[in-house]
């Protein structure tokens, strides 16, 4: 329980740390968390935990925003978040069946795709700043507005932290199986409650 609340309380830290250094935004480890608890546990509270860990981390970052660039986030922007990190966790079940490193890879990748493709495209539905045809979808999911960082530069930073962190975690659960005695290292097919 103390490591779990540690790392709930690392990963909101790291999304709020990020936001003050702009080369590492969306580099967070928050979706690989949301992933890998559905991959590696049936259910329980720590599918909660990165629920948790964006929920604070949103009560800091939404003031931030609407101080430095006037801009508030939405209710409907929150919920469309949680549904992409529920569709993550929703990705970790399904591989959990057959989990082995391909689609652990395979999942995290999914998850960031999911994430780039859902967020854009509902910025571009409710942006005015983007024409509402192909052309503004196109412009919404590769450069995005002109005086931020491309939309694509956001998709790399999540596709990366999404691959180490899922990484990182899957790595340390099969640690803790093999340390336990239990051989899932290498077959990566049992699940943990």
């Amino acid at each position: 329980m103390p490591l779990a609340i540690a790392i709930l309380v690392l990963a909101a830290g790291w999304r709020v740390f990020t936001l003050y250094v702009p080369p590492l935004s969306n580099f967070s480890p928050v979706m690989a968390l949301a992933f890998c608890a559905g991959a590696y546990y049936r259910r329980g509270w720590i599918w909660l935990a990165p629920f948790a860990a964006i929920l604070l981390s949103d009560m800091y970052i939404d003031r931030y925003y609407a101080v430095v660039y006037h801009y508030e986030w939405t209710a409907a922007g929150a919920a469309l978040r949680f549904l992409c990190f529920a569709g993550a966790l929703g990705l970790g079940v399904l591989v959990s069946r057959r989990r082995n490193w391909l689609n652990l890879f395979g999942g995290a990748l999914a998850g960031s795709v999911l994430f780039f493709l859902v967020t854009n495209t509902a910025s571009w539905m409710g942006d005015a700043g983007y024409a509402h045809d192909a052309a503004g979808w196109w412009q919404a999911v590769t450069v995005g507005h002109p005086q931020f960082y491309p939309t694509l530069f956001f998709f790399r930073n999540t596709l990366a932290s999404d691959l180490l962190f899922t990484g990182c975690f899957a790595l340390a659960m099969e640690y803790a199986f093999l340390r336990r005695g239990d051989p899932s290292l290498l077959s990566l097919k049992q699940v943990r409650r």
